[in-house]
């Protein structure tokens, strides 16, 4: 049977009792980068449910449920799993709408509100860390995250075959993050923190809720305290003036000292820490979204590259330890440096 038609059959099931013999509208609500699909189910009711469908073959829905009890548990507002059946990959969620932060940010005027709310969801997944709970992010994780730029990036991409010279300066830059990174305070990390996946909870109609709701997190480890910071603020689908930047990091990392996280205590080794954590990301992000457009054809992602591209090298140019990677990003695109301050 058709998946999609199995998972019609399965949502009827789980309604029979509650409105019987009446059709549901089933629409779709979204996809992601993954094999994941989610539809949403219009009840008699005037409400609406989600249906996650991840094939079991390719995804896994337990650490889904797992990472969704954890976060609620710390006070963070995640779908509410309703019922699920793992040996067809279907799960049936609360809705929180359809209204992402990404598309609420369009009217700039409302960030500072969005990003306050954003970051305080952020210090309660931090706050609940614990060891032992989630797969670690350790050293062979965030290799071959950063092994995604050789291969889809720069040899599937760009079509480049690199020389000795410059598979010895990816060899040394990426040891130099990795050393950084993973010196870093450990926290749970929901690894894809970002506009798209956080939602405007109630449509943005009176105040906005004290925490966004927060979708993807299925992926979620234990690792470096920046990493989502800096995926919130050097986010792939929007960005903003450093100067804008650096008040909403500030703000988290007054906010994270004041809830006794372990922050650095000056901001300048804070910041710097959230840069490096943010090069490693972005060239994860260059790779993965190559993978998407080559391996699975969705080359819608293709245009955020330029602006992921934007961050990496305006930090490579800033550390003196990052400006080879800079140079070799330059090579590759037969691109002159653009000048940027230093540190």
């Amino acid at each position: 049977m058709p998946r999609t038609a199995a998972l019609r059959d399965w949502v009827h099931e789980r309604f029979e009792s509650d409105f019987p013999g009446q059709q549901l509208p089933i629409e779709a609500a979204s996809a992601d980068a993954s094999f994941r699909r989610y539809f949403r189910v219009r009840l008699p009711d005037q409400t609406a449910r989600i249906v996650m469908d991840a094939p079991p073959e390719k995804e896994d829905c337990r650490p889904f449920m797992a990472v969704a009890a954890l976060f609620k548990g710390a006070g963070v507002h995640v779908p509410e799993v309703l019922a699920h059946d793992l040996a067809q990959g279907f799960l049936l969620l609360s809705d929180l709408g359809s209204t992402t932060y990404l598309s609420a940010l369009q009217d700039r005027s409302t960030a500072p509100q969005l990003y306050h709310d954003a970051n305080q969801a952020l210090l309660a997944i931090q706050l609940a860390s614990r060891p032992g709970v989630l797969p670690d992010y350790d050293h062979a994780l965030l290799s071959r995250e950063l092994a995604l730029f050789p291969e889809w990036y720069l040899r599937r991409h760009l079509a480049l075959t690199l020389d000795d010279r410059q598979q010895a300066t990816l060899k040394t830059t990426f040891a130099a993050i990795l050393d950084n990174n993973l010196r870093q305070p450990r926290v749970f990390v929901h690894r894809d923190y970002h506009s798209r996946n956080l939602m405007l909870v109630g449509g943005g109609t009176g105040a906005f809720p004290a925490s966004p709701g927060v979708l993807d997190f299925q992926d979620a480890v234990y690792g470096p305290l920046t990493y989502d910071l800096v995926s919130l603020y050097r986010d792939a689908y929007i960005d903003w003036p450093e100067e804008h930047e650096l008040d909403y990091v500030i703000r988290y990392w007054e906010a994270a000292r004041g809830a006794a996280l372990p922050v650095a205590s000056d901001f300048h080794d804070f910041y710097r820490d959230y840069e490096w954590m943010g090069a490693q990301r972005q060239l994860k992000v260059l790779g993965i979204f190559a993978r998407l457009c080559h391996r699975d054809g969705k080359s819608n992602y293709l245009a955020d590259m330029p602006r992921v591209l934007s961050y990496l090298r305006r930090t490579c140019q800033r550390y003196r330890e990052l400006r080879p990677l800079a140079r070799l990003l330059d090579a590759v695109e037969d691109r002159q440096v653009d000048v940027g301050y230093s540190f």
